[in-house]
Order: structure tokens, then C-alpha cells, then sequence
């Protein structure tokens, strides 16, 4: 098993045309579009930053986690996502290893991919998300 990169940084920004525009037109980086993922109430703009991507989080809801990050933390870093060589084989590691999950099987991630996030709790404050990539 092994961790092979961090995938991306999960951005919860105040503006998101303000956000886009420093990244782009200030920093010269790639915009890739964007993604709706429904079950997550979660509206994904990327950004390529090299072997990496910075994902722009906005809410669709109320009830979606965003939201209630933005509510209760403000805009920033939500959580960084490393990518993992078999996500379900990190998910039986960690829960042998008494690691809270909030994920205990893998779900369904924006850019067609598996994720599953790891409890702020076992990780000293930091929500963590593991990414595994799937063939397109």
C-alpha cells in the first residue's frame, strides 16, 4: 500500500469569482471546469496546479457539509486529499488500526473517482480525504 501524491487541496472559498480569477489571471493557473456531485451537495471547480488540482468547493444546499464549513469555519482549506494505490485495502488498514472514519467504504468522488474521508478526530484537527483514480 502506498500513498502516491497529494491529489488535491479541497477549497472552500467566500468569493468564488474573486478565487478564480487569483488563481487564473493572477497565477496563470489552468481552469478545468467544474462538476456537480449530488450526493455530496457539492459544486466542484478545478484548477490545475501541476501534478495536483486545487478543487474550489461551493455549496448546493444548506444541508451540504460546505455550507455548514463556511457557517461554523469560514472560507479556506477544507481538506487535502491524498491518492492511494487501493482505497479499500487503506479503509481495512486504518480500521485495524482503531483510525475513526467517516467513510467506512468508499464513495463516489468528483473527476470519476473513489474516496473515502478520515475523521478530523484521528488526525490531529485535519479532515483528510483519500482518493483512489479510476480508469476513464
Amino acid at each position: 500500500m502506498i500513498i502516491k501524491r497529494i491529489n488535491h487541496l479541497g477549497i472552500v472559498p467566500k468569493d468564488l469569482n474573486q478565487t478564480k480569477k487569483f488563481f487564473t489571471e493572477v497565477l496563470g493557473l489552468k481552469e478545468e471546469g467544474n462538476e456537480v456531485v449530488a450526493e455530496q451537495k457539492v459544486i466542484v471547480d478545478f484548477i490545475r496546479c501541476d501534478a495536483a488540482r486545487l478543487e474550489l468547493l461551493s455549496p448546493t444546499s444548506e444541508e451540504s457539509p460546505i455550507a455548514k464549513f463556511l457557517e461554523t469555519r469560514g472560507a479556506g482549506i477544507q481538506h487535502v486529499a491524498l491518492e492511494v494505490d487501493n482505497l479499500d485495502n487503506w479503509i481495512e488498514y486504518l480500521k485495524k488500526n482503531n483510525i475513526r472514519l467517516i467513510d467506512e467504504k468508499p464513495r463516489y468522488g468528483a473527476h470519476n473517482t473513489r474516496i473515502a474521508f478520515v475523521h478530523p478526530h484521528s488526525t490531529g484537527g485535519v479532515l483528510v480525504e483519500l482518493v483512489e483514480e479510476q480508469s476513464k
